[in-house]
């Protein structure tokens, strides 16, 4: 129920932000609440995951590409993530977390996104994920690519992040 309260405040705050390109690096704010902690007192895990929907949400959302991948048929998922924690995070500390787009891939897009308290990481992320259209199947990145008008030139996959997709890949299952 906290993410509706989160999601809530996000909806409302981006009718007061201005537009920004997917390819911008889009910062959203939070505070720890009560309900983010874990038995240790710190935020837990699963809950930078959960923000890191709602960094998602404001990037697509300020871009304009929730709207232009809704008229689409399409919505992004989450396929796979790796995430370092270096720093804790406590009951009612402010933190930022930063999202951006750094590269595709034959299949994917890959995004990271940082905790910051400051200039200080407190946790650092990789996001790969993929447009799925509602009628069925995946978008393909060409078709991606030709939406958003291209990819620039700066993004980039590093080798370590093909071998991360391709070490966590799932095996199909028997039919």
């Amino acid at each position: 129920m906290n993410l509706w309260w989160r999601l809530s405040l996000r909806w409302w705050k981006l009718k007061r932000t201005p537009p920004a390109s997917i390819w911008d690096t889009v910062s959203s704010e939070f505070r720890v609440y009560p309900t983010d902690l874990d038995v240790l007192g710190h935020m837990n895990n699963g809950r930078y995951l959960t923000l890191m929907d709602l960094g998602r949400y404001v990037l697509l959302k300020r871009s304009g590409w929730w709207a232009e991948a809704a008229s689409r048929g399409w919505f992004a998922v989450v396929a796979g993530q790796t995430i370092t924690y270096r720093r804790e995070l406590r009951l009612g500390q402010k933190f930022t977390v930063s999202t951006r787009v750094v590269g595709f891939d034959e299949r994917w897009c890959y995004l990271e996104q940082v905790f910051r308290v400051g200039d200080t990481i407190h946790a650092h992320a990789l996001v790969r994920t993929r447009f799925l259209k509602r009628s069925g199947g995946s978008v393909d990145v060409e078709e991606l690519e030709a939406a958003l008008g291209g990819f620039p030139t700066h993004l980039r996959v590093d080798d370590w992040m093909r071998d991360w997709t391709h070490q966590t890949r799932v095996p199909s299952s028997p039919t």
